[in-house]
């Protein structure tokens, strides 16, 4: 219920304080604003309860990433394998990354492409969360895009659990908005939310979005079905992916 904090929020006290604001899911719905509103980056990344599991071996922790000098840049590859089954009783979890992710993955594009590259200004966050804010001032992206993204943007997206009709009505909504109009592609995570019997997943991607002139990435490595990378809100990025082996560059730059 974060979006019942935002018209009490001051943003500027948050901006000037000049530190990390980091997590994922509900979380996206402060994380956006902070960026969009006042150009401080911010980390869709790990949530507390997320410490104890090992990453793969490809991924850099939120807290390294957090300690970078600005100016940096850091790159990460594509996992090898994602989680598929419901998470268990914390007692019952396994925490090392050999138990964890059990499920190969792999970047795939939505018109088939298996070698892509593309650039832009990381912003996103949590689809069910973040649609929500677009058409107000607190998801104003095309607005982020015109005064900091002259080299456009990249979209991320992640849906956390609706099913494929939702994801449909929700991308759809911010195309109207404007979300798609400066980016330079879009990446979607995996998701475990369900397909419908008129549509799969991947389908309702396509539908909303299939017939825009952009690059859209799926399975991406961020989002409800770990594991997933941070991805620095307003960092530059270059994503590369040749034959569903992908990587991800993001620049710490103003």
């Amino acid at each position: 219920m974060a979006i019942e904090l935002l018209d009490g929020i001051d943003w500027a006290a948050l901006a000037d304080a000049q530190t990390w604001f980091v997590g994922w899911s509900d979380i996206s719905t402060l994380l956006l604003p902070l960026t969009t509103l006042t150009g401080l980056a911010t980390m869709h990344g790990a949530n507390l309860m997320d410490e104890p599991w090992e990453l793969p071996t490809e991924f850099h922790r939120w807290t390294d990433v957090a300690s970078m000098l600005a100016g940096s840049s850091f790159e990460q590859r594509s996992a090898p394998r994602r989680r598929s089954r419901p998470w268990a009783a914390w007692s019952d979890e396994p925490l090392d990354r050999e138990r964890v992710y059990e499920t190969p993955t792999r970047w795939r594009t939505l018109d088939g492409r298996s070698d892509i590259s593309i650039s832009g200004r990381l912003i996103g966050g949590c689809l069910e969360t973040v649609s929500l804010l677009a058409g107000t001032p607190y998801g104003d992206v095309p607005r982020f895009a015109r005064e900091n993204a002259p080299e456009g943007t990249l979209i991320y997206l992640e849906a956390a659990g609706s099913d494929a009709i939702g994801v449909l009505r929700m991308l759809r909504s911010l195309r109207l908005a404007g979300w798609f109009d400066a980016a330079q592609g879009v990446l979607i995570g995996r998701t475990n939310g369900p397909d419908t019997p008129e549509l799969s997943q991947e389908d309702a991607v396509r539908r909303a979005l299939g017939d825009v002139d952009l690059p859209v990435i799926l399975d991406f490595d961020t989002g409800h079905q770990p594991p997933q990378m941070p991805l620095v809100n307003g960092a530059l990025a270059d994503v590369s992916l040749v034959d569903g082996q992908g990587s991800i560059t993001q620049h710490l730059t103003a």
